[in-house]
């Protein structure tokens, strides 16, 4: 008989819960695009030995800044100091024949204009002083050579820079040959930052930036920043231009490359960084990423329709840089309203009771 006064229907449902919504309207943001960069600094020079020898002084230090014309090694060799002496003998020894040849022409045309001696002793003695000549102009040229080569002993900046490590010191034997170079000199005043997009990240480029030409395009990319090492932002923003026009068939990127000044010298050759390249977006709605949750790879957010019922939508993402916020620019549209509090205790489908709050997010 109890059965009788059971109540039909079962169990009463659960009543509709309240949660803040908020309705996401289109913004104008900036994302930044962070690519890994290798410093080179605006010259990059090896310092080499023209010819062979013993180091016999180093007149600067490792890391010393040196100027064009400076004088940076000297290299002993006695051999061509003894070239530059044997030359001046032979020129000396040349103009001296050279003479004698002269005076012997000088002797023999009078007695040719008096028919005592034959044209052809004349024309002999002319030909006699041309080979002299000859020989004396020769030996010039070897002292030339030989002044040359005593010229490379000293050992000259060629441009303003900064000295690099010496893997020889003081007496070491030096030549042409050498694998290694005496040091590397590199100018900084101004630095190149070079780094890669790949073909992907290149052709999203070239069809969203606006401009005719890759040049036009090029020029239109915002002005770079630099993050050196410590996570430091550098002072001064770098202009993009093409380092390589091809697509390298070893990696599958392009070479950009970032020219920054440096006349304080903050920033090394050889040193590693991070380019980041602002990019402006418009009509773009801004979720926190508290609002939303990650199913197989995909992130969702709750929508709610006009009967207060909600429904998972998916959306695709972009970060915003403090990693708090979504910046949407398909999936949710602008004046739909999203559950932005509480998310873990929804389900696909419930009815709620919406609070409208206000939005604030960071778009930084």
């Amino acid at each position: 008989s109890s059965c009788k006064h059971e109540k039909a229907g079962g169990p009463a449902a659960a009543p509709p819960r309240e949660y803040s919504v908020t309705t996401v309207k289109p913004e104008t943001v900036t994302i930044h695009q962070d690519f890994p960069a290798t410093i080179e600094g605006q010259q990059v020079v090896e310092i080499r030995p023209m010819i062979s020898g013993y180091l016999d002084a180093i007149y600067v230090n490792e890391g010393d800044h040196v100027k064009k014309g400076q004088l940076l090694f000297k290299i002993r060799n006695p051999m061509y100091e003894q070239q530059v002496l044997t030359a001046k003998a032979s020129i000396n020894r040349a103009e001296a024949d050279v003479n004698t040849a002269d005076m012997e022409i000088e002797k023999i045309r009078p007695l040719v204009d008096k028919q005592i001696v034959s044209d052809y002793r004349l024309k002999s003695a002319q030909l006699e002083l041309g080979s002299k000549k000859a020989v004396l102009e020769q030996s010039k040229a070897e002292l030339a050579n030989a002044e040359s080569n005593l010229a490379y002993t000293s050992i000259k900046s060629p441009i303003n820079g900064i000295i690099g490590i010496f893997p020889f010191k003081q007496g070491a034997l030096v030549s042409s040959n050498s694998q290694q170079a005496l040091t590397t000199l590199s100018n900084i005043d101004t630095v190149f930052a070079y780094f890669s997009w790949n073909e992907k990240q290149l052709l999203d480029f070239l069809s969203s930036s606006p401009g005719e030409s890759l040049d036009e395009k090029i020029k239109n990319i915002s002005q770079a920043k630099l993050i050196l090492a410590n996570s430091a932002e550098y002072s001064k923003t770098g202009r993009i231009t093409l380092a390589s026009g091809m697509i390298s068939t070893q990696t599958g990127s392009a070479t950009f490359k970032a020219i920054f000044s440096n006349k304080e010298g903050l920033i090394r050759s050889g040193s590693s960084a991070t380019i980041r390249i602002p990019e402006e977006l418009h009509n773009v709605v801004v979720i926190p990423q508290s609002a939303t949750y990650e199913l197989q790879n995909k992130i969702f957010a709750y929508r709610v329709d006009s009967a207060n019922k909600v429904t998972a939508v998916a959306f695709d993402p972009l970060p915003s840089d403090n990693g708090q916020s979504f910046f949407v620019t398909k999936g949710i549209k602008p004046g739909d309203k999203i559950v932005v509090a509480g998310i873990n205790s929804l389900k696909n489908g419930a009815t709620i009771i919406p609070k409208e709050v206000a939005e604030k997010n960071d778009k930084q």
